[in-house]
């Protein structure tokens, strides 16, 4: 008995990295406006939707800088499709201090993020960090 328990217990312990959305991870967002960039933490939420937070800015030269959007929201509701794909979510941008109906798009190492705001779609390339 005490065997069957300890290997169910390895058993779920190896399994849940396994589970886990290929999109979790840290990611190096593109530059914005400003030639800033930041660092978003993609986890699944509470709600089981796909969400990220801000957990590192950089300057244009590459330096970390303090921001008042660290901990903020990047990323929300987002609803996994398969395939690398992701709808119907909501995406923030911090140069524009704007919130824009959101997807994305897993490919491989990078992430393509969506903003569209009146059928006007802007996309952006994140790259993965680990």
């Amino acid at each position: 008995m005490r065997k069957t328990a300890l290997a169910m217990g390895l058993l779920a312990l190896f399994a849940a990295p396994a589970l886990a959305d290929p999109a979790h991870g840290l990611w190096k967002t593109a530059p914005d406006d400003n030639g800033n960039f930041g660092h978003v933490q993609i986890q699944t939420c509470s709600n089981g939707k796909i969400c990220g937070g801000l957990v590192t800015a950089f300057g244009g030269n590459g330096q970390q800088i303090e921001s008042p959007n660290i901990g903020r929201a990047i990323v929300w509701d987002m609803e996994a499709q398969g395939d690398g794909q992701y709808r119907n979510g909501r995406v923030y941008a911090p140069d524009r201090d704007r919130t824009y109906n959101s997807r994305m798009e897993l490919r491989g190492n990078q992430l393509g993020v969506s903003g569209c705001v009146m059928g006007i779609c802007r996309e952006s390339l994140w790259t993965r960090v680990n």
